[in-house]
């Protein structure tokens, strides 16, 4: 019996840190919630694909060193309050810096980024939004929650996202 236990200890315990298993994935089985999950095989998967010319490969490139992607949506308010109170438990218990707020009416964003291996490098950008929208006088509570893991690299961001904002003229 104990040679079984530890042959499936052993064939488990490699599974067990491919998973990469989130605080968030709870929310993943609820019926109320809207799900969205891309696995870092997704995204080796894409990222063989070299099509797109220059700016297609610098997609690519950068799609390569992520790890997940996880988008979490609901309108009900008890679930939201929950993805609430998870969000503020993973707040105080990882080590994210707050990078923005924005606030209009009911609605609130807020983005966090976790720092990684030098400061042209984040492991983790997570935004949380939630607020209240009133269609045809009924209120909705909708929340969010975002999480992309990786070896996210903020100068390809930047480059890629120069090349889609139209410039201003402003210098």
């Amino acid at each position: 019996m104990k040679k079984i236990i530890f042959l499936i200890a052993i064939v488990i315990f490699p599974l067990s840190n491919y998973a990469q298993t989130s605080i968030f994935d709870k929310f993943e089985d609820m019926d109320d919630v809207t799900t969205v999950v891309v696995t870092q095989e997704a995204f080796k998967m894409l990222a063989k694909f070299k099509s797109g010319g220059e700016e297609g490969a610098e997609y690519f490139d950068m799609v390569k060193g992520l790890n997940s992607f996880r988008v979490f949506t609901t309108e009900n308010s008890e679930i939201s309050k929950q993805m609430s109170d998870v969000v503020s438990k993973y707040l105080k218990s990882e080590k994210l810096t707050e990078l923005m707020r924005v606030k209009d009416k009911d609605t609130k964003v807020k983005i966090y980024v976790k720092s990684g291996k030098d400061d042209d490098h984040v492991s983790e950008l997570l935004m949380y939004v939630s607020g209240i929208e009133k269609y045809n006088d009924q209120i909705k509570a909708e929340s969010v929650i975002l999480s992309l893991t990786g070896d996210i690299d903020l100068n390809k961001i930047s480059k890629l996202t120069e090349a889609h904002i139209p410039s201003s003229g402003i210098k």
